[in-house]
Formats: C-alpha cells, sequence, structure tokens
C-alpha cells in the first residue's frame, strides 16, 4: 500500500488500513520516528473515551434500584 504526501503534509491512509483499525474521524493517531520509518500508533486513550461513549449510562439509569 502507498500514501502520497499532499501539499499541505497531510496523508490519506488506505481504507483497509482505517477498516482494520476501527479509524473514525476524530480518531487519534500517536506519531513516532524509528529511524527512517514512521510509526502510526492509533491512542489507547482514543479508544477507551470512545468504548465508554457507548457505555455510558443515562443519568437516572445507575443499575440500583431505590425500591
Amino acid at each position: 500500500m502507498e500514501a502520497t504526501v499532499a501539499e499541505r503534509g497531510q496523508i490519506t491512509l488506505p481504507k483497509a488500513v482505517r477498516d482494520a483499525l476501527g479509524l473514525t474521524k476524530g480518531s487519534v493517531l500517536k506519531v513516532e520516528l524509528d529511524g527512517s520509518r514512521i510509526v502510526l500508533r492509533k491512542s489507547v486513550d482514543d479508544a477507551i473515551s470512545r468504548v465508554r461513549g457507548k457505555f455510558a449510562l443515562d443519568a437516572g439509569s445507575r443499575g440500583d434500584s431505590a425500591e
């Protein structure tokens, strides 16, 4: 796979890579240099934030009944 660097330094990750990592608009990636390689890592904090959002409880439903 290849990606071309655009005028402003941006690249588009191939769809297969985005799908495999579950990357969506706003996903945070860590960028590291390893010699002459660029390493992109999916941010663990980003993944945790998205999971929390999916399973957040409503303010009125705590799971403990006061009855």
